[in-house]
């Protein structure tokens, strides 16, 4: 089995989206002299990489650890969509695109995680893209970039009302390009939130 991992690593002071609260990671016993290691994590749950349920920007009362795990597991396609800033629907994407799969957007933008152009200048998804997303019924959208848009966020809004998950700042996505065939595994926590961090791996078949 090879397993891809889509994951930035949490540390302390990960990078958050303009507004949101800074990451603590901190150190509290040391095994030298309190005999026992740990650590204590502050973070919200939009920070890193993550994913959004419909509870986040719609009146859905369900909390995303109510979603059975089969939600979050299934398979992929990734489209190679650099230098883009505005990403929209494309013929060939008709026999790309699978009912029921997990869509990933690479724009290679994730090397830039962290910086004001990777939170103010990202690419946003094409409303009429995001129409189709929601034809196809894909499971899950992700990309490696804070949002599919920008406010007022009628792309979000749009997706998670039809029950399309949301996978915000994926990296290592590239290293999916050249492969045929792959599914994606993106459990959240099971947290009674309206998003969850989360650790997403690609496994190839």
């Amino acid at each position: 089995m090879k397993l891809i991992d889509l994951t930035h690593t949490i540390v302390d002071g990960l990078p958050a989206y303009p507004g949101d609260k800074e990451t603590k990671l901190i150190n509290t016993r040391q095994l030298e002299t309190d005999g026992y290691s740990n650590h204590r994590l502050k973070i919200d749950m939009h920070s890193g990489t993550h994913i959004d349920s419909p509870m986040h920007l719609t009146d859905a009362k369900e909390y995303i650890c109510e979603y059975p795990p089969e939600s979050f597991i299934g398979e992929g396609c990734i489209i190679d969509m650099r230098n883009r800033p505005v990403i929209k629907l494309e013929k060939e994407f008709e026999a790309i695109i699978k009912k029921g799969c997990i869509l990933l957007l690479y724009t290679g933008l994730n090397h830039k995680f962290g910086t004001e152009e990777y939170f103010n200048n990202h690419p946003v998804v094409d409303m009429e893209f995001a129409e189709f997303m929601v034809e196809r019924k894909i499971k899950i959208l992700g990309m490696d970039t804070p949002s599919p848009d920008k406010p007022p966020f009628t792309v979000h809004r749009l997706l998670l009302k039809n029950k399309i998950f949301i996978l915000e700042n994926l990296t290592n996505m590239e290293s999916l390009l050249e492969v045929e065939k792959f599914e994606v595994i993106a459990l959240p926590l099971k947290i009674k939130a309206d998003s969850s961090i989360l650790r997403v791996v690609a496994k190839l078949l």
